[in-house]
Protein backbone atom coordinates (compact mmCIF):
# COMPACT_ATOMS: atom_id res chain seq x y z
CA UNK A 1 0.00 0.00 0.00
CA UNK A 2 1.36 3.58 -0.57
CA UNK A 3 1.32 5.56 2.50
CA UNK A 4 -0.30 9.11 2.44
CA UNK A 5 3.42 10.73 2.67
CA UNK A 6 4.34 8.97 -0.46
CA UNK A 7 1.37 9.39 -2.39
CA UNK A 8 1.65 12.11 -5.13
CA UNK A 9 0.57 15.24 -4.62
CA UNK A 10 -2.72 16.40 -6.52
CA UNK A 11 -1.45 18.71 -9.56
CA UNK A 12 -5.15 19.24 -11.19
CA UNK A 13 -7.84 20.97 -10.43
CA UNK A 14 -10.67 18.74 -11.98
CA UNK A 15 -10.91 15.74 -14.14
CA UNK A 16 -13.38 15.53 -17.20
CA UNK A 17 -14.51 13.81 -20.20
CA UNK A 18 -13.29 14.59 -23.47
CA UNK A 19 -13.88 12.55 -26.71
CA UNK A 20 -11.11 10.64 -28.68
CA UNK A 21 -11.18 9.15 -31.79
CA UNK A 22 -13.85 6.41 -31.67
CA UNK A 23 -13.72 6.40 -27.68
CA UNK A 24 -13.46 8.39 -24.72
CA UNK A 25 -10.46 9.70 -22.23
CA UNK A 26 -10.17 11.33 -19.20
CA UNK A 27 -8.29 15.15 -19.22
CA UNK A 28 -6.82 16.76 -16.21
CA UNK A 29 -7.36 20.14 -15.98
CA UNK A 30 -7.33 20.02 -20.04
CA UNK A 31 -4.70 17.61 -20.68
CA UNK A 32 -5.08 14.01 -21.71
CA UNK A 33 -4.17 11.01 -19.73
CA UNK A 34 -2.20 8.33 -21.12
CA UNK A 35 -1.58 4.29 -19.91
CA UNK A 36 1.98 3.82 -18.11
CA UNK A 37 3.29 2.49 -21.68
CA UNK A 38 2.47 5.83 -22.88
CA UNK A 39 -0.22 4.80 -24.91
CA UNK A 40 -3.83 6.36 -25.62
CA UNK A 41 -6.36 6.25 -22.65
CA UNK A 42 -8.85 5.66 -25.17
CA UNK A 43 -12.20 4.40 -23.38
CA UNK A 44 -14.77 2.84 -25.44
CA UNK A 45 -17.92 3.88 -23.90
CA UNK A 46 -18.16 7.92 -22.27
CA UNK A 47 -19.91 5.86 -19.30
CA UNK A 48 -16.46 4.22 -18.41
CA UNK A 49 -14.75 7.18 -19.13
CA UNK A 50 -17.23 9.34 -16.57
CA UNK A 51 -16.59 6.83 -14.16
CA UNK A 52 -12.91 7.26 -14.29
CA UNK A 53 -13.12 10.62 -13.93
CA UNK A 54 -14.80 10.40 -11.09
CA UNK A 55 -12.30 8.64 -9.70
CA UNK A 56 -10.02 11.00 -10.44
CA UNK A 57 -11.95 13.75 -9.07
CA UNK A 58 -12.22 12.05 -5.81
CA UNK A 59 -8.64 12.33 -4.90
CA UNK A 60 -7.72 14.42 -1.99
CA UNK A 61 -4.53 16.45 -1.10
CA UNK A 62 -2.79 13.22 -2.27
CA UNK A 63 -3.22 10.48 -5.11
CA UNK A 64 -4.12 7.21 -3.58
CA UNK A 65 -3.79 4.97 -6.83
CA UNK A 66 -4.44 2.14 -4.43
CA UNK A 67 -7.99 3.26 -4.45
CA UNK A 68 -7.95 3.95 -8.11
CA UNK A 69 -9.58 0.71 -9.11
CA UNK A 70 -11.41 1.61 -12.55
CA UNK A 71 -8.31 3.35 -13.52
CA UNK A 72 -6.11 0.04 -12.62
CA UNK A 73 -8.19 -1.96 -15.09
CA UNK A 74 -7.91 0.36 -17.65
CA UNK A 75 -4.38 0.41 -17.78
CA UNK A 76 -4.43 -3.11 -17.92
CA UNK A 77 -7.12 -3.31 -20.67
CA UNK A 78 -4.88 -0.87 -22.93
CA UNK A 79 -1.60 -2.52 -22.29
CA UNK A 80 -1.62 -5.68 -21.30
CA UNK A 81 -4.78 -7.28 -22.81
CA UNK A 82 -3.85 -7.21 -26.41
CA UNK A 83 -1.34 -9.54 -26.29
CA UNK A 84 -2.60 -11.56 -23.43
CA UNK A 85 -5.73 -12.70 -24.65
CA UNK A 86 -5.20 -16.54 -25.04
CA UNK A 87 -3.52 -16.45 -21.56
CA UNK A 88 -6.41 -14.94 -20.08
CA UNK A 89 -8.90 -16.99 -21.63
CA UNK A 90 -7.03 -20.21 -20.30
CA UNK A 91 -6.97 -18.23 -16.73
CA UNK A 92 -10.66 -18.58 -16.84
CA UNK A 93 -10.91 -21.53 -17.67
CA UNK A 94 -8.61 -22.77 -14.78
CA UNK A 95 -11.03 -21.05 -12.67
CA UNK A 96 -13.59 -23.25 -14.01
CA UNK A 97 -11.58 -26.39 -12.95
CA UNK A 98 -12.04 -25.19 -9.48
CA UNK A 99 -15.16 -22.96 -9.22
CA UNK A 100 -16.03 -22.05 -6.02
CA UNK A 101 -20.13 -22.76 -6.83
CA UNK A 102 -19.25 -26.39 -7.75
CA UNK A 103 -17.52 -27.00 -4.60
CA UNK A 104 -20.61 -27.44 -1.90
CA UNK A 105 -20.75 -28.08 1.84
CA UNK A 106 -20.36 -30.98 3.41
CA UNK A 107 -22.03 -30.27 6.29
CA UNK A 108 -24.31 -28.67 8.36
CA UNK A 109 -27.41 -28.89 5.81
CA UNK A 110 -28.45 -25.43 6.83
CA UNK A 111 -25.33 -24.68 4.94
CA UNK A 112 -25.52 -26.61 1.94
CA UNK A 113 -29.36 -25.97 1.78
CA UNK A 114 -27.93 -21.74 1.44
CA UNK A 115 -25.70 -22.99 -0.63
CA UNK A 116 -28.11 -24.30 -2.86
CA UNK A 117 -30.42 -21.46 -2.95
CA UNK A 118 -28.15 -19.09 -4.33
CA UNK A 119 -25.60 -20.98 -6.75
CA UNK A 120 -27.22 -23.65 -8.37
CA UNK A 121 -29.34 -20.62 -10.62
CA UNK A 122 -26.60 -19.60 -11.72
CA UNK A 123 -24.67 -23.37 -12.63
CA UNK A 124 -28.03 -23.83 -14.28
CA UNK A 125 -27.70 -20.29 -15.88
CA UNK A 126 -24.22 -20.68 -17.02
CA UNK A 127 -24.82 -24.23 -18.69
CA UNK A 128 -27.79 -23.20 -20.71
CA UNK A 129 -26.40 -20.12 -21.62
CA UNK A 130 -22.83 -20.17 -22.29
CA UNK A 131 -22.34 -24.15 -23.14
CA UNK A 132 -20.24 -23.83 -19.39
CA UNK A 133 -21.82 -27.10 -18.12
CA UNK A 134 -19.72 -27.62 -14.31
CA UNK A 135 -20.20 -30.63 -11.86
CA UNK A 136 -20.85 -29.98 -8.17
CA UNK A 137 -18.25 -31.69 -5.83
CA UNK A 138 -18.39 -31.68 -1.78
CA UNK A 139 -15.76 -29.87 0.00
CA UNK A 140 -12.37 -28.71 -1.63
CA UNK A 141 -12.68 -32.63 -3.24
CA UNK A 142 -11.43 -31.83 -6.09
CA UNK A 143 -13.32 -33.29 -9.38
CA UNK A 144 -12.38 -33.12 -12.79
CA UNK A 145 -14.73 -30.79 -15.50
CA UNK A 146 -15.72 -31.47 -18.64
CA UNK A 147 -13.49 -30.31 -21.25
CA UNK A 148 -16.18 -29.02 -23.51
CA UNK A 149 -17.56 -27.13 -20.79
CA UNK A 150 -13.93 -25.67 -20.41
CA UNK A 151 -13.42 -25.25 -23.79
CA UNK A 152 -17.01 -23.27 -23.94
CA UNK A 153 -15.58 -20.85 -20.94
CA UNK A 154 -12.69 -20.05 -22.94
CA UNK A 155 -14.60 -19.23 -26.09
CA UNK A 156 -16.83 -17.20 -24.06
CA UNK A 157 -13.54 -15.22 -22.86
CA UNK A 158 -12.08 -14.60 -26.31
CA UNK A 159 -15.49 -13.31 -27.94
CA UNK A 160 -15.28 -10.33 -25.42
CA UNK A 161 -13.40 -6.95 -25.55
CA UNK A 162 -10.05 -6.32 -23.90
CA UNK A 163 -12.28 -4.47 -21.88
CA UNK A 164 -14.62 -6.62 -20.61
CA UNK A 165 -12.43 -9.47 -20.89
CA UNK A 166 -10.14 -7.37 -18.30
CA UNK A 167 -13.02 -7.37 -16.20
CA UNK A 168 -14.35 -10.96 -16.58
CA UNK A 169 -10.25 -12.05 -15.32
CA UNK A 170 -10.36 -9.55 -12.30
CA UNK A 171 -14.02 -11.04 -11.12
CA UNK A 172 -12.82 -14.19 -11.43
CA UNK A 173 -9.89 -14.11 -9.63
CA UNK A 174 -12.11 -11.71 -6.46
CA UNK A 175 -14.77 -14.23 -6.51
CA UNK A 176 -13.00 -17.51 -6.72
CA UNK A 177 -15.69 -18.13 -9.15
CA UNK A 178 -15.90 -18.05 -13.03
CA UNK A 179 -19.41 -18.83 -13.07
CA UNK A 180 -20.31 -16.14 -10.87
CA UNK A 181 -18.09 -13.54 -12.87
CA UNK A 182 -19.48 -14.81 -15.90
CA UNK A 183 -22.87 -13.52 -14.41
CA UNK A 184 -21.87 -10.17 -13.52
CA UNK A 185 -20.21 -9.51 -17.06
CA UNK A 186 -23.63 -10.91 -18.76
CA UNK A 187 -25.91 -8.54 -16.06
CA UNK A 188 -27.45 -11.88 -14.50
CA UNK A 189 -25.79 -10.25 -10.96
CA UNK A 190 -24.71 -7.05 -9.68
CA UNK A 191 -21.43 -7.61 -8.66
CA UNK A 192 -21.90 -6.79 -5.02
CA UNK A 193 -24.09 -9.73 -4.96
CA UNK A 194 -21.98 -12.10 -6.73
CA UNK A 195 -19.32 -11.07 -3.80
CA UNK A 196 -21.57 -11.54 -1.25
CA UNK A 197 -22.83 -14.97 -2.64
CA UNK A 198 -19.01 -16.00 -3.29
CA UNK A 199 -18.99 -15.60 0.98
CA UNK A 200 -21.39 -17.47 2.02
CA UNK A 201 -19.55 -19.72 3.81
CA UNK A 202 -17.31 -17.11 5.19
CA UNK A 203 -20.33 -15.47 6.54
CA UNK A 204 -21.89 -18.27 7.49
CA UNK A 205 -18.92 -19.25 10.07
CA UNK A 206 -18.74 -15.80 11.67
CA UNK A 207 -22.63 -15.53 12.03
CA UNK A 208 -22.03 -18.81 14.05
CA UNK A 209 -18.52 -17.82 15.76
CA UNK A 210 -18.00 -14.31 15.67
CA UNK A 211 -15.21 -12.34 12.99
CA UNK A 212 -11.95 -11.14 14.45
CA UNK A 213 -11.04 -7.25 13.01
CA UNK A 214 -8.32 -8.20 10.59
CA UNK A 215 -10.93 -10.55 8.51
CA UNK A 216 -13.78 -7.80 9.11
CA UNK A 217 -11.11 -5.70 7.39
CA UNK A 218 -10.01 -7.77 4.83
CA UNK A 219 -14.13 -7.88 3.70
CA UNK A 220 -14.81 -4.44 4.01
CA UNK A 221 -11.59 -4.15 1.76
CA UNK A 222 -13.34 -6.56 -1.03
CA UNK A 223 -16.69 -5.26 -0.95
CA UNK A 224 -14.86 -2.00 -2.32
CA UNK A 225 -13.55 -3.56 -4.89
CA UNK A 226 -16.80 -5.36 -6.09
CA UNK A 227 -18.87 -1.98 -5.88
CA UNK A 228 -15.66 -0.59 -8.03
CA UNK A 229 -15.89 -3.89 -10.58
CA UNK A 230 -19.56 -3.06 -10.36
CA UNK A 231 -19.11 -0.01 -11.89
CA UNK A 232 -16.61 -1.21 -14.80
CA UNK A 233 -19.15 -3.45 -15.89
CA UNK A 234 -21.62 -0.74 -16.04
CA UNK A 235 -19.80 1.98 -17.57
CA UNK A 236 -19.23 -1.20 -20.53
CA UNK A 237 -23.12 -1.84 -20.45
CA UNK A 238 -24.99 -1.02 -23.62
Amino acid sequence: MTSSNAAPKRFYKAATVEPQGDGWTIALDGRTIKSPTRGALTLPREALAEALAAEWNAQGERIDLTAMYLMRLANIAIDHAPDARDGMADEVARFCETDLICHIAEEPEDLIALEEEHWAHVREWAGEALGVNLVTTEGVRATPQPDASLEAAREYALSLDDFRLTGLVHACALYGSALLAMGVCEGLLTSEDAYEMSRLDEAYQAARWGEDEEAAAATAGKRVEAAALGRWFLGLAE
